[in-house]
């Protein structure tokens, strides 16, 4: 049996560039949710979630307008977090990243993913094909647990707004991933979010 994630983050929010925390997504964001809507239209989707954060929902909502079927449910697990704190190992160049973050956040974060990583990266008892709309740090850390890496890993693993990832949960075998920050379905001008621009 397997298990088909498709990871999607939420299209780019008013004002992103700001670095505003929350927020409608902009008329860009709401093109490139149409984008990886049509991307998908063909998945015959047996689940939805969604972070229940509004640049989330927002994805999800204007997905679901565009593929029916779709019926996102709301999830916890999937909410914009810190996935885990420093270690001895991390590269002093990510130091500076957790100036401003409590312990309670990382605390809160970790136990999220914890969650998160147990509700779907496991195998039920028939074949699943489920979207995930959520945020660029709950996609890395998906990654790198798909690929045992270190905890501090996550960083520096990026998804562009609306980007697909895919991950397929088999049994027996180790996860695999499929695909990661697929931008196939976005024009040059909608591919935003990253720290580097793609163009092509």
């Amino acid at each position: 049996m397997s298990r088909y994630l498709y990871l999607v983050r939420h299209g780019e929010q008013v004002d992103a560039e700001y670095g505003l925390p929350e927020g409608p997504l902009s008329p860009r964001g709401m093109r490139q949710a149409d984008a990886i809507a049509e991307r998908l239209s063909a998945v015959p989707f047996t689940h939805a979630y969604t972070s229940p954060l509004q640049r989330a929902l927002d994805t999800a909502q204007a997905m679901a307008t565009r593929m029916p079927s779709l019926a996102p449910e709301p999830s916890a697990l999937l909410m914009d977090c810190v996935p885990s704190g420093p270690t001895p190992d991390m590269p002093g160049v990510f130091e500076t990243f957790y100036g401003g973050i409590s312990d309670e956040e990382i605390q809160a974060g970790e136990a999220q993913m914890a969650d998160a990583t147990a509700e779907w990266l496991s195998v039920g008892p028939s074949d699943t094909h489920e979207l995930l709309v959520t945020h660029n740090f709950v996609i890395a850390w998906f990654v790198r647990e798909v690929f045992g890496a270190a905890p501090w890993r996550w960083m520096g693993i990026n998804q562009a707004h609306c980007g697909l990832t895919i991950i397929r949960v088999r049994t027996a075998k180790p996860a695999v991933l499929v695909t990661h920050n697929d931008l196939g379905h976005l024009p040059a001008e909608l591919r935003t979010g990253m720290p580097e621009e793609q163009p092509f």
